[in-house]
């Protein structure tokens, strides 16, 4: 847009679903990528296509984002104090930030005690980056129903929790952009997807469950999480 016509990429940055870009000019464009956006490296003076929202020339590459979904946000802010604007500063800690406590997973399950687990996981304000998969992963991995309340965790629970958020997140950062399929068979990501899927738990063989809950598609062991 206007606002940045003419102005100097500086920096990027990344935090769950979000990123910042710094221009010259204390110039900060926001971008959340919701549910399924993307960005991409595309050649100079890129054409947009369909579902391509938003177009940066950047001289010797372009910088496309796409969603064909529509969930994603941009926005601009400008900004003289050299200081990124204060939304993005007051953000949560990320699972794999030294500040991603055991207590700020506490503190965050105890606010919302009738939120099934799942949902709770993809609420972007206490577990930022986690998606579908991921909280279905963390919560087989924890033996738990997706659709239990997390009033119903107790404290080795939520201890537990705070180390699977953290092991699956940090899992995922591995592979994110190259292979899926570098995921261990043992975990339940590569299975989820598949019709007729079967828990790939040592021992248990049974069929998974997919049903709807609040919205999302969710996949779990009936048996392993009952």
């Amino acid at each position: 847009g206007k606002g940045l016509s003419g102005r100097t990429l500086l920096s990027s940055h990344a935090h769950g679903k979000q990123m910042l870009f710094s221009f010259s000019g204390g110039a900060w464009l926001g971008l959340h990528l919701g549910m399924s956006g993307e960005l991409r490296v595309a050649p100079p003076l890129h054409e947009p296509g369909k579902h391509e929202h938003l177009v940066l020339d950047l001289g010797a590459v372009s910088l496309v984002f796409s969603d064909y979904r529509m969930f994603g946000r941009l926005g601009l802010d400008l900004v003289d104090d050299g200081l990124p604007p204060a939304w993005w500063r007051e953000l949560p800690p990320q699972p794999l930030d030294p500040r991603f406590t055991k207590t700020h997973v506490k503190e965050f399950v105890r606010r919302f005690p009738k939120t099934p687990l799942k949902t709770l996981l993809l609420d972007q304000r206490g577990f930022p980056g986690i998606g579908n998969w991921m909280a279905d992963e963390i919560c087989w991995q924890m033996r738990i129903p997706p659709r239990t309340p997390v009033s119903k965790l107790d404290e080795g629970q939520v201890a537990e929790l705070w180390k699977q958020i953290r092991r699956v997140s940090r899992e995922a950062m591995r592979v994110i952009g190259t292979d899926w399929g570098d995921l261990s068979d043992a975990w339940l990501m590569n299975h989820r997807w598949r019709d007729g899927g079967i828990c790939p738990r040592r021992g248990c063989r049974t069929g998974l469950v997919r049903e709807d809950l609040r919205g999302r598609t969710t996949c779990w062991c009936p048996k392993c999480q009952g």
